[in-house]
């Protein structure tokens, strides 16, 4: 409520009658509006009763009013009596709906709550009015809990001479907001001035909780504070304006986990199949093993070994060669020995026996391009270096 706002008569409830009057004033900027004002400085033992129209909480817990007054300095004033005074109390009353008359609730202290006297820090006296020099005071107090669907206000008026310019109603929240990933919603401050209200975060769309339930907590100023855990965007997903959005991966580009980093484009010979990708797959005739990770280029199997060298006599072996013009795109190449022992009949090849040696080794050869055997048959003999890496076992035709 903003009795500024009015367009027309306020229409709020007075006590006596011969008490407060709703008149036409002026805030700070000389603006026209609707005020209450009050000066029975001269009679003692007054009681002067002003209430509000029924205000609805809409919700809120604690109330806050702000009121703009000017109040005449009691020295001021010619022969007045002692019982002046520059002060007035404030009340309010809870009830479920808009049931006040002109004498319920009763004009007094319990069933009405008090909230506070109300001192003006400035007064103004006789020459300030002839000057039309406006001392305008402003105060706010606030109470709570409140519990009913409304209440009323009401100013009490015991001696003073003053104008109340302005009323104005409210109460604080927390604003919706997206904050580490997830969305709160609008939320109502507590029923303290220290309360802290636990809002729970929901993930923006294509967002994930981190950890622990994500929350939020408004302050009874209206202030989101202590953020407790956090919402990342989903694997093919990245975020965006200031992780207030998750997007997908745009063709081409993959998120292969959980986290705020970036899409990553596809690497070499690699490709997604649509948006949102949480990996990239590997392009005809190439490969990625399982141990390699997802921003690993996919690789494809060597070419053979070049210049490949042999030297036999009756017993042994010697076989040389040099590496593959193309590895594939990787370094873990390795080489392996062939060996087999053919008859002369229609039998076909077999493997070589277990007398036949080899120096250093015949299988997984990677620092090396070079070997020797011995212990061989004076049969024919095929044998020849087989050039393999992590993706695909390949190998050359055989060299005798």
């Amino acid at each position: 409520m903003d009795s500024t706002t009015a367009t027309a008569e306020l229409g709020w409830t007075i006590n006596p009658s011969q008490g407060w009057e709703e008149v036409s004033g002026y805030d700070e900027n000389m603006n026209t509006i609707r005020t209450y004002q009050v000066c029975n400085v001269f009679d003692s033992s007054q009681n002067n009763w002003v209430r509000t129209n029924y205000i609805r909480r809409r919700g809120a817990q604690r109330i806050h009013v702000q009121m703009k007054f000017s109040v005449r300095d009691c020295s001021s004033i010619p022969n007045v009596p002692g019982s002046c005074k520059e002060t007035f109390n404030l009340y309010y009353y809870e009830s479920d709906s808009d049931t006040a008359t002109k004498l319920s609730p009763p004009w007094m202290e319990n069933p009405w709550v008090k909230v506070d006297t109300i001192a003006a820090d400035e007064s103004f006296s006789q020459v300030d009015l002839g000057g039309r020099i406006m001392k305008i005071n402003s105060e706010v107090r606030s109470f709570g809990p409140v519990s009913r669907n409304g209440f009323y206000l009401a100013f009490q008026d015991y001696g003073a001479c003053m104008s109340l310019i302005a009323v104005r109603v409210y109460y604080r929240k927390c604003p919706r907001v997206i904050q580490n990933g997830a969305v709160f919603p609008e939320t109502l401050s507590g029923a303290e001035s220290t309360s802290l209200v636990a809002a729970r975060g929901v993930c923006v769309p294509n967002g994930e909780e981190v950890d622990v339930p994500i929350k939020l907590y408004c302050n009874g100023d209206g202030e989101w504070m202590v953020p407790i855990g956090r919402c990342m965007c989903k694997a093919g997903y990245e975020a965006l304006e200031n992780g207030t959005v998750c997007r997908a991966c745009v063709s081409g580009y993959f998120k292969a986990a959980q986290g705020d980093h970036k899409c990553l484009q596809c690497p070499i010979n690699s490709r997604t199949t649509s948006e949102g990708a949480t990996n990239c797959v590997c392009r005809n005739g190439y490969y990625r093993t399982d141990s390699d990770p997802q921003q690993m280029p996919c690789t494809t199997v060597p070419s053979a070994p070049q210049n490949v060298i042999s030297i036999v006599n009756e017993t042994s072996l010697r076989l040389e060669w040099s590496p593959p013009q193309e590895g594939g795109g990787r370094e873990d190449v390795v080489y392996n020995i062939i060996c087999k022992s053919c008859g002369s009949g229609r039998g076909g090849c077999t493997r070589c026996g277990d007398n036949v040696q080899f120096v250093p080794r015949q299988l997984g050869l990677t620092d090396t391009s070079r070997i020797s055997v011995f212990f061989l048959n004076c049969i024919d003999i095929v044998m020849y270096p087989n050039c393999t890496n992590g993706t695909l076992f390949f190998s050359n035709k055989p060299t005798k």
